[in-house]
């Protein structure tokens, strides 16, 4: 997935989860932020940062901040990307055989899943995960406790009973990650859920990501340790 019209910025504050302060060409700017999560480890006064300028002029805000950089690791905190990656990556691979229907926004009992598949005589529910949080190399999700992710992963294991196949995908929005695990000190029920699920025949993938200033687009399998 490429952007346009990218500017390069200091990272100055963010008051709120919606909004952030950054210095665009000597200019203090008022921005959007494209992920509420906390990303506290990322979005650190001074940092590197790469916004999305809009051509909406009725917006309140002019840009979108959209990726950052950990020391020299690019991370790209968009969090509307990782569905159109995932999206992309299954268009373009034979990863579900004689795939014939990607259907967005899929709702199943009380959940409503990313995509529902159908390909090789199977049905296919899937929910997909961006990660932004990394730690000496390994990935880890969620940054914040998760109710409605551990509900996500539930209400999948009651979909294989149900005769679905089921998956969870996890996007992981920067390279260099040698593995990815649950972070199971931030939110311990996730951790236990997804470990429910494996046992389960949910299947559970990690993908890492070839990200630049412009661009995301997903690239190799990712360990998952759970």
């Amino acid at each position: 997935m490429f952007y346009t019209n990218i500017k390069e910025g200091r990272f100055i504050s963010r008051p709120n989860r919606f909004i952030a302060h950054v210095e665009i060409e000597g200019q203090e700017e008022i921005c959007h932020v494209k992920n509420t999560g906390r990303c506290k480890e990322l979005l650190l006064p001074g940092a590197k940062v790469f916004l999305q300028e809009s051509a909406n002029p009725n917006r309140k805000t002019k840009f979108d901040l959209i990726g950052v950089y950990k020391g020299d690791l690019l991370v790209n905190i968009d969090s509307q990307v990782p569905n159109k990656v995932f999206r992309e990556w299954l268009e373009k691979t034979n990863y579900i055989p004689h795939l014939t229907t990607i259907r967005p926004e899929y709702k199943y009992k009380n959940s409503r899943f990313d995509f529902y598949l159908e390909g090789d005589g199977k049905k296919i529910l899937v929910e997909v995960k961006g990660v932004t949080l990394e730690e000496e190399g390994v990935a880890l999700f969620p940054d914040a406790p998760t109710e409605r992710g551990v509900r996500h992963i539930y209400e999948l294991c009651e979909g294989r009973e149900d005769g679905f196949e089921a998956y969870i995908v996890f996007i992981i929005q920067m390279k260099g990650i040698k593995y990815f695990i649950p972070n199971v000190k931030t939110h311990p029920a996730f951790g236990e859920a997804l470990k429910y699920a494996t046992a389960r025949g949910v299947n559970v993938l990690a993908l890492d990501c070839l990200v630049t200033e412009d661009s995301i687009t997903a690239d190799q399998f990712i360990e998952v340790r759970v």
